[in-house]
């Protein structure tokens, strides 16, 4: 199906970014389009205006501290993740996104997009909550940093507001993760996924299992099976798995992404 006219807008700084964003009710932004432009074929959203974010190199990039905290540009690609050095300092983020679909998408898509479009089936959005990284949101008032579990608070909906943008995914320093997922196809969308961190106790979490990352704690991967069962998931059914085979898939996954943590 084809687009209906949209207005497109390709502004040459963040300021002037923001200023559409917020002046206009309607508008969008465009990230790597891997997402957007199908959900807008699709006629299930239909934006006045697109404010395309390609140009704005403030929002690109990655950054490696002295004590190893990665900054990483929301406007960054999997594939440009996958290649980075820096990046290496946390090895589970080029690891995850190398799961991502297909190359096109990878070298398309954007860190940003897969965490502000919150679909519950997308890999980086329980990554992202499991290894507690920080999300910073930009407006014309101001910036606000907020902890991952806190950004994603429904399906499709993240803690940006109208007329704000995310502009910087701070990680800190760690290399003990883990990731396991169970998707349609080598290069399809999961069903359950499961990401992990070591840092003393187990922090996991879970995705596609509700709107949004579940996260749990466990002692060691032996008690990950009986958390998340404490957790006591209701996942959603739909045709591709039950509600009952979604809450098993769950206990594994976690497991097995705790395991790998442990033993990384």
């Amino acid at each position: 199906m084809l687009l209906r006219e949209v207005e497109y807008v390709k502004p040459p700084s963040l300021a002037e970014a923001l200023t559409t964003l917020a002046g206009n009710d309607g508008a969008r932004a465009l990230a790597g389009g891997q997402t957007l432009i199908n959900v807008m074929k699709a006629r299930a959203a239909s934006p006045d205006v697109l404010v395309d974010l390609n140009g704005l190199d403030d929002l690109k990039g990655i950054e490696l501290a002295p004590d190893g905290t990665l900054s990483i540009g929301p406007m960054t690609t999997y594939a440009e993740i996958i290649d980075s050095a820096e990046a290496k300092a946390r090895p589970i983020l080029g690891v995850v996104c190398s799961q991502i679909a297909d190359v096109q998408v990878r070298n398309r898509g954007t860190v940003g997009g897969n965490l502000c479009s919150n679909d519950p089936t997308n890999h980086l959005p329980p990554l992202m909550a499991a290894i507690g990284a920080e999300l910073t949101i930009t407006g014309q008032s101001g910036e606000r940093t907020v902890l991952a579990q806190d950004f994603f608070v429904g399906v499709y909906m993240t803690a940006v507001q109208q007329g704000e943008l995310l502009t910087r995914i701070t990680i800190p320093a760690g290399r003990r993760d883990g990731f396991a997922a169970v998707t349609l196809g080598v290069d399809g969308t999961c069903i359950v996924n499961a990401a992990a961190s070591a840092n003393g106790s187990l922090r996991i979490a879970l995705g596609c299992v509700d709107a949004v990352p579940v996260l749990i704690e466990a002692e060691s991967p032996a008690h990950v099976r009986e958390a998340v069962r404490a957790a006591k998931l209701r996942p959603p059914a739909d045709v591709h798995a039950s509600t009952e085979y979604r809450a098993h898939l769950a206990e594994v996954l976690a497991e097995r992404a705790a395991r790998q943590a442990v033993e990384r």
